[in-house]
């Protein structure tokens, strides 16, 4: 063990070869924070990947490593082996290492400690409603919803308000995240139907809040759709990557209602070229655009929506003295979103969808959205309309019902008809389905090494 110590140190202080980390378009791509975060993340696969080849049989005070058919017996020499050798393997590893890292930095709360500490001490109970004549089994079970909702206002104390949800999911029966900050609070519950009204009944009641009924999307579901209930303080409610303080809610663009957005779509479809003088931007996941979208739509290829703001950065071109019309799903991303993209000073125009796609389909159910509306629960997506627009992995059939990534660990989702799932091709590339056939411990330092994310560029360019 000490001699695994000694090594990660030595490595610390280890210069990996220029072709082995440097010139890499994924990290040139990278602003100065993420550029941190991702050295951090290649020295730390560097000495895993060294530290996977290390001799097992030999005595701990004397260790060697084996790799491509060679023994080595310092430090210094299987280093500069594996910086020569195998630079894409760490570069995979490190990608990988890179991704789960920005995946902890999003979703976990800002301070846990915190967060336990004034739940205990501060007494919420005024605002939960006396529900006790109402018999338990009628929250937990019947006709179900899912809930989808925000609300930006100064909330002066998140860990007060997180207490007070927390107490009124669970008293409720209800599964979900809920997201609260400085800035107000973000979150999508699912319950029975008794337990969603008394929710919204006590979200419109709150005195910080005072909601309106319009301001939740609801749809069929219920507390299976989550697999569990979590509520946290977070520096965003909706994690795009930019403080707060520095890129307010309070610059988005203009609201457009459901019925002035579907004129604008229509009157831009009309002209025949979507990028003409105005761009009809999606700035969700390229995997919820890929199985429902505007027609004719601009539809950045990015896995997370903290790109989006370096998405913007490097295609500013793109949006130079355009008029801009953005959609997200709920509307939550399009406020910071439309704020970032208006800072820039490029556009001629920023106007964004009220209530996001949910309200659009709640009034035009067969309208200028096509295909399935991806949501961020057990359902994966949910429809208005009958169209199909993405298609099979394996075999290119029409198909839209995701499903995980049968490989254990990886948590990419994937586009597999039945007929190719009973063929075995239930993985989301080959290199995760040649895995899922031998889970070796060979393999399982490259568990989430995945070729999907690998061959996309983290920010495209679209200009």
């Amino acid at each position: 063990m000490a001699a695994d110590d000694a090594a990660g140190s030595e490595f610390m202080n280890w210069e990996i070869e220029s072709s082995a980390c440097n010139g890499s378009k994924h990290e040139k791509q990278l602003s100065a924070p993420q550029r941190r975060y991702f050295s951090f993340c290649r020295r730390k696969s560097f000495a895993a990947f060294v530290a996977s080849k290390r001799d097992g049989s030999q005595e701990e005070g004397r260790p060697s490593w084996c790799c491509c058919s060679q023994t080595f017996d310092e430090h210094a020499a299987i280093h500069k082996h594996v910086a020569r050798a195998h630079s894409a393997e760490v570069q995979q590893l490190t990608r990988a290492e890179y991704e789960r890292l920005l995946s902890q930095l999003e979703e976990e709360p800002e301070t846990q400690q915190g967060n336990e500490h004034k739940a205990e001490a501060v007494d919420v109970s005024a605002w939960i409603p006396d529900i006790s004549h109402i018999p338990d089994n009628q929250l937990k079970s019947g006709p179900g919803r899912v809930l989808l909702f925000y609300h930006y206002c100064q909330v002066e104390d998140p860990h007060v308000i997180c207490a007070w949800q927390k107490a009124l999911c669970e008293k409720l029966h209800l599964t979900g995240k809920v997201r609260v900050a400085t800035e107000g609070i973000n979150g999508t519950v699912g319950g029975t139907s008794l337990a969603t009204d008394i929710y919204i009944e006590s979200m419109q009641s709150q005195p910080l809040f005072r909601m309106d009924r319009e301001d939740f999307k609801t749809s069929d579901g219920g507390a299976e759709c989550f697999t569990e209930l979590k509520v946290g303080v977070y520096k965003e409610i909706v994690p795009m990557g930019v403080d707060p303080d520095v890129i307010s809610y309070q610059l988005a663009g203009v609201h457009l209602e459901p019925e002035e957005f579907h004129k604008e779509v229509e009157a831009l479809l009309a002209k025949g070229d979507s990028r003409n003088d105005t761009i009809l931007l999606d700035c969700r996941n390229y995997y919820e655009s890929k199985i429902g979208q505007f027609t004719q739509c601009l539809a950045p290829n990015i896995r997370k929506f903290s790109y989006f703001p370096d998405y913007v950065d490097q295609n500013l071109e793109l949006f130079r003295d355009k008029k801009v019309l953005m959609y997200c799903t709920g509307g939550i991303r399009c406020e910071r979103g439309s704020a970032y993209l208006r800072s820039k000073h490029v556009c001629k125009e920023v106007y964004q969808l009220k209530g996001g796609i949910h309200k659009y389909l709640e009034r035009f159910p067969e309208g200028f959205y096509r295909g399935k509306l991806f949501v961020f629960d057990e359902r994966y997506a949910i429809s208005s309309n009958s169209d199909i627009i993405s298609d099979c992995r394996y075999c290119r059939c029409p198909w839209d019902q995701y499903k995980l990534c049968s490989t254990q660990f990886c948590c990419q989702l994937v586009l597999s008809c039945p007929g190719c799932r009973r063929d075995g091709h239930t993985a989301c590339c080959p290199t995760c389905q040649s895995k899922g056939k031998a889970q070796t411990e060979e393999t399982s330092l490259h568990k989430e090494e995945c070729e999907c994310t690998d061959g996309r560029p983290q920010i495209p360019q679209d200009v």
